[in-house]
């Protein structure tokens, strides 16, 4: 098996890769660079001396006062040629007079020449040719290729003597010094090139590696969660980046967020299956109880209906509440419109004040409109005071409405009881699901344990919060804060919060 860190298309190999490239770019257009400007530079100096020897030539003719006729001048330009050095690399002279020789420190150019070293008729020939190139006049720098010499630099112009005779004067020199130095720039760029390719190589594999490392060790862990252990987390990046601190950090936040998340699944699915499992028990026994008996009783079968149909009530209530709030996640869960809040209280009032003889007390209700899903809301009112109702004793048991608008363009319900209230070690918990603080009490009472689930969830779907304290009887209270709601002109200019219409109690 292939290890991870050699993979061909891993971290380490692509960032080799893309640096090879970069080098490879960098380095040829340097070598484009460098050997141009080598060349430019070597024949522009070429040009500098062949046009000074011309120039010396030109100079050295026209101040000879003894040579008038063409073979004089011809005669004094031969002197002049051959008393200059010449080698397989120096500069060649030479003068065309008109009427006489052309006088060089090549001679062999300016003259069809035998077949000689081994060349055939048609080699011979075809160098006859480009030395041909020689005798034709062109005035200014030229570039030719001529045998035995290579590409040679060439430099014409006509001179005018004293004696009013045209003289082309000549000098050129070899390219093969340009043809060397680039040569020698391309060979050091390869030997360069190489060994700063693989220099790249190497330190970009590094540099992958130490980069790859914590993403590597992130990738274990992460095949360790896919595998089903959400235990492991990613320690010990203090020498590392900033990026990949923020990075682990983020990935170990995850997963306690996973953790957390798969936990609460399997309680949730633990506890809704026990839920479920307890009145179907029940109905199950009861049902044995009745096939029991071979001649049951009209009362008898009259219990055992009241028994199931309270369990199956039970049932559809736990279903109701288990897909309000798988639907809580869902955009469409709200259906948000205006509300009026003091006649929208006025309706729930009137409505929960018939659930059980209590001691029913409304604060004052800010004037003012509530951008919220009416429904919603009044479910979870509805179970925060069907909460309180449960827990406070009959007749005189006190269950409190408060609407407040702490400002903000926020407003808050407080439902508040006299009851035996919550221990502050449970105040948080009450909210989780299928949790009850006494749980034989709420399944006396038919409770599902979600009512208060389904309040955190509405509030949180209308950007609102809830949370519990003690009321100031002692008991329990539970505010519900949701954003959105707007003051009557006249509230607004009162700093925001409403006198309302008065409290109103009830009994």
């Amino acid at each position: 098996m292939v290890a991870r860190g050699i993979v061909p298309g891993g971290l380490r190999w692509r960032l080799g890769a893309w640096v090879a490239l970069v080098v490879l770019i960098s380095s040829a257009v340097t070598f484009v660079v460098v050997y141009r400007r080598t060349g430019s530079e070597l024949r522009h100096q070429i040009d500098q001396e062949i046009h000074g020897d011309a120039s010396e030539l030109s100079h050295a003719l026209i101040a000879s006062e003894e040579a008038k006729k063409p073979a004089e001048v011809a005669e004094r330009a031969t002197r002049y040629i051959r008393a200059q050095p010449f080698s397989a690399s120096s500069t060649l002279l030479f003068v065309k007079v008109p009427g006489a020789p052309t006088s060089s420190n090549r001679p062999e150019l300016f003259a069809n020449a035998r077949a000689d070293n081994g060349e055939s008729l048609a080699e011979q020939a075809a160098e006859n040719r480009l030395a041909a190139k020689l005798r034709e006049v062109h005035d200014g720098y030229t570039t030719l290729d001529l045998p035995d010499v290579g590409d040679l630099r060439l430099l014409e112009r006509t001179v005018v003597l004293p004696g009013g005779l045209h003289v082309l004067v000549a000098a050129g020199e070899p390219l093969a010094v340009v043809a060397h130095a680039q040569g020698s720039v391309a060979r050091a760029f390869v030997l360069a090139g190489i060994l700063a390719l693989l220099g790249a190589l190497v330190a970009a594999y590094v540099v992958g590696a130490r980069v790859s490392r914590p993403l590597r060790r992130m990738a274990a862990v992460a095949a360790k969660v896919d595998a089903g252990d959400l235990h492991p987390r990613i320690h010990d990046l203090s020498g590392e980046a900033v990026e990949l601190r923020v990075l682990s950090d983020a990935f170990n936040h995850m997963l306690d967020r996973l953790t957390e998340a798969f936990a609460g699944q399997r309680a949730f699915v633990a506890d809704a299956s026990h839920e479920l499992r307890t009145p179907l028990t029940v109905i199950r026994g009861q049902m044995e109880v009745l096939a029991a008996q071979s001649d049951p009783s009209p009362q008898e079968i009259r219990r055992v209906e009241r028994l199931v149909a309270a369990e199956i009530g039970r049932i559809a209530r736990l279903v109701d509440d288990l897909l309000l709030l798988a639907k809580a996640e869902q955009t469409e869960f709200l259906r948000v419109e205006a509300i009026d809040v003091p006649d929208y209280v006025r309706g729930l009032w009137d409505g929960v004040r018939v659930l059980a003889p209590r001691r029913f007390e409304l604060g004052a209700v800010p004037e003012g409109r509530l951008r919220a899903d009416p429904d919603r809301l009044t479910q979870a009112l509805r179970n925060l005071i069907a909460n309180a109702v449960e827990h406070t004793a009959e007749a005189d048991g006190l269950v409190r409405l408060k609407i407040e608008t702490p400002g903000g363009g926020r407003v808050r319900f407080s439902v508040e009881d006299d009851g035996p209230g919550i221990d502050p070690d449970q105040r948080e918990r009450v909210f989780d699901r299928f949790h009850r603080t006494d749980t034989a009490r709420d399944r006396a009472s038919g409770g599902t344990g979600l009512g208060l689930a389904i309040v955190r969830a509405i509030a949180e779907a209308h950007g609102g919060s809830v949370a519990v304290a003690a009321s100031p009887e002692g008991g329990t209270g539970v505010t519900l804060e949701l954003p959105g709601f707007v003051a009557e002109a006249s509230e607004a200019g009162s700093g925001g919060v409403a006198p309302g219409r008065g409290p109103i109690a009830a009994h």
